[in-house]
């Protein structure tokens, strides 16, 4: 781009030529394909702009701005026009063939989930510079990219004061990737969707670290952006002891298992009892979630309509969808049947039933 500055020496006379009197009337930008860009635009019939002079004098000075240049014939305002679409389409050409003309799809039968998050805050915990520890567990006809990490720590965030709440901003970014296989035709929906488990953790200046709660997330169902605030516990140790070294010493109890936040791995029976275990509710961690879901069954028109909406099923999240469609073709279904029903009964008999159903409403 080459600029261009139009200064203008608004001093009194006899006093023209001193540099505290000049002011930017108009700046005039041009490239190499011809745009020229003036600031500020042309008035075109607007009131005048108001140039306001400092010193003791304070002047006012109307400014006009008017494009004097010759109209532009027909016939190059098409020569022009022409080079405009000729450039969109060269760049254009040019952006597909970066992106490529194969579009990426997962493998038949399989449903591909990306999931970008953000661990957005922490608020509620007793102690200052909390970090978070996290990973995810994936449960059968789950699984991920080889190289992909399945965990990850968050940077260690001081908390600042919100009203009666001592919140740590941690803004922390993370994405995940997994692919959800269906082995058998007659399941009828995703069994477990995969689970994000973390753990509050604080560090003081003696580098001691004491768990501040666990919690866990499960992925959402339904594609597109959430905010999930998932409020946390830690087991707790009754006895002044316990809280005396938490408080001198650091540490505190700890989960072996984290999969004991929600449903142990190792667990097999019908009921899970924690009758005993001791716990306490701690503070609470919001994050930021966009998920993508994808798989050919979404796009495949050539599937029937019911096979389609079973493998719909099957991918999760689209079952309400399917009813309220149901119910609409039902009722369409009906619709049609009373109105082929009336227009077959005889024209006496329909008056007839018009009469006697206006007769009856008086």
């Amino acid at each position: 781009m080459q600029t261009m500055h139009i200064m203008g020496d608004l001093g009194p006379p006899g006093r023209l030529g001193q540099k505290e009197n000049e002011c930017l009337l108009v700046t005039i930008k041009t490239d190499g394909s011809g745009t020229v860009i003036v600031k500020p635009d042309f008035n075109k019939g607007k009131e005048p702009y108001r140039i306001v002079t400092e010193g003791e004098k304070r002047e006012v000075w109307r400014l006009i701005l008017e494009n004097v240049s010759t109209a532009m014939q027909p016939e190059e305002k098409e020569r022009e026009q022409n080079m405009y679409k000729d450039l969109y389409v060269r760049h254009k050409e040019y952006l597909n063939s970066l992106v490529g003309q194969d579009f990426e799809m997962p493998p038949v039968g399989i449903l591909r989930y990306v999931m970008n998050g953000e661990i957005v805050s922490a608020k509620g915990f007793e102690y200052d510079n909390l970090y978070i520890h996290f990973f995810m567990e994936l449960p059968n006809n789950w699984s991920s990219l080889p190289f992909q990490s399945l965990s990850g720590v968050t940077q260690t965030c001081r908390t600042r004061t919100l009203g009666k709440e001592n919140v740590a901003f941690f803004s922390y970014p993370f994405s995940f990737e997994a692919f959800y296989m269906c082995e058998k035709e007659s399941e009828e929906s995703v069994l477990q969707w995969p689970v994000l488990y973390f753990k509050v953790l604080s560090l003081d200046s003696w580098q001691r670290y004491r768990t501040e709660g666990y919690g866990y997330l499960l992925f959402p169902a339904m594609p597109g952006k959430h905010t999930l605030t998932c409020h946390t516990w830690r087991p707790l140790q009754t006895g002044t002891i316990s809280a005396l070294r938490r408080f001198f010493i650091g540490g505190s109890p700890e989960l072996e298992d984290y999969s004991y936040v929600r449903i142990p791995g190792t667990f097999k029976g019908e009921r899970l009892s924690r009758f005993g275990f001791c716990t306490e509710t701690t503070g609470s961690v919001t994050f930021n979630l966009h998920c993508i879901q994808q798989a050919r069954a979404f796009v495949d028109a050539t599937m029937l309509k019911k096979r389609r909406q079973k493998v719909f099923d099957q991918l999760g999240g689209f079952s309400q969808q399917g009813a309220v469609c149901t119910i609409l073709e039902a009722f369409q279904r009906a619709r049609r049947k009373m109105q082929d029903a009336r227009e077959s009964l005889p024209r006496d008999l329909i008056n007839t039933t018009s009469q006697l159903h206006i007769e009856s409403s008086a």
